[in-house]
């Protein structure tokens, strides 16, 4: 695979901010309190340790070189969706096109029924950690019984000194029907909203950086209406199209992953990071490069089929530059 990402001036000046869901990163070991059995040697998968192996190189390469075009590095940050465990990110950051970038993480385990949780990569060099927490939103099935999905993630720290919030989601997936699972993704912007309320009551003018996938696109109500009450700048508003987007479901694209950000990243200065630019990061390398969904997605699975591809979502992320 030719790589057009040697020879890329490194800019001090800049730093990336990025957000990937991995598609079902699990390990190969039985757990017996998440449901992962379709994700062992043993299953229908057939979930290898080639498989595995081969998964954490492909999805090691494609964040290695996440804006590295803008900035002539790997990214600083990066928001992960779909990790099972700690262990899994481990193993990623231990894969061979990361291994010599200083990442460490922060992950919490949630009750999210399939097991699968959010996390945050940072490079130890470019941010300091200073606060982290995972927030539960509280959901309830037509029984009222709880509905567990996954915690949102706010990590507040240093990135090259100033001081950032970033919140991590994966919102309610649309299984059953948009509408019929609207409630659930409302939910989660509602607990955003309050954790932007607690950051600003802390610091008015807080620095927030809101990146995930909310399985809902910038026109949605879920993400209206958070960067409406919130005074928020939706980055990828602009990038959706009928022939572009983050995934692919019965060919229509969808911009489900986004970065949402204050405004007060607009604000110049000689020594503040603003926001420069946004985009999806959808090299031909994560593409299909044939048949009938030529250009989609190159996924790991589709149904119980191994495909050996990346991801069934390609990553977005945003530039700030100082």
């Amino acid at each position: 695979m030719a790589n057009t990402f040697d020879d890329i001036p490194v800019r001090d000046n800049m730093q990336t901010i990025a957000f990937y869901n991995l598609e079902n990163l699990f390990d190969l070991v039985d757990d017996q309190y998440t449901n992962d059995n379709d994700f062992l040697p043993t299953s229908v998968k057939k979930w290898t340790p080639k498989r595995y192996d081969n998964k954490l190189r492909k999805l090691g390469f494609a964040i290695s070189n996440i804006g590295k075009h803008e900035t002539g590095k790997h990214p600083a940050i990066v928001g992960l969706a779909e990790v099972e465990n700690a262990k899994v990110i481990e193993d990623l950051i231990a894969s061979k096109h990361l291994d010599d970038c200083n990442y460490n993480y922060v992950h919490y385990d949630s009750l999210d029924e399939r097991g699968i949780d959010v996390a945050l990569l940072y490079d130890t060099n470019a941010f300091v950690v200073l606060h982290s927490e995972a927030f539960t939103v509280e959901l309830f099935n037509n029984q009222g019984l709880p509905d567990y999905t996954r915690d949102i993630l706010l990590v507040s720290g240093l990135l090259d000194g100033e001081n950032v919030n970033i919140i991590v989601n994966h919102w309610s997936s649309r299984r059953e029907g948009e509408k019929e699972t609207e409630h659930k993704r409302i939910a989660s912007s509602d607990k955003v909203g309050e954790i932007i309320s607690s950051l600003r009551l802390v610091n008015p003018d807080a620095k927030i950086i809101i990146i995930g996938d909310f399985n809902d696109d910038p026109s949605s109500n879920s993400i209206k209406r958070l960067v409406e009450a919130y005074s928020l700048h939706n980055s990828m508003e602009t990038l959706r199209s009928y022939n572009r987007g983050t995934s692919n479901h019965n060919r229509q694209w969808n911009l489900f992953d986004q970065i949402l950000i204050s405004s007060n990243f607009f604000k110049t200065s000689d020594h503040l990071f603003e926001y420069s630019s946004a985009n999806i990061f959808d090299e031909d390398f994560l593409k299909l490069f044939n048949g009938k969904y030529k250009g989609t997605p190159f996924r790991t699975y589709v149904g119980k089929k191994y495909k050996g591809g990346y991801s069934d979502h390609f990553p977005v992320y945003a530039v700030f530059k100082k």
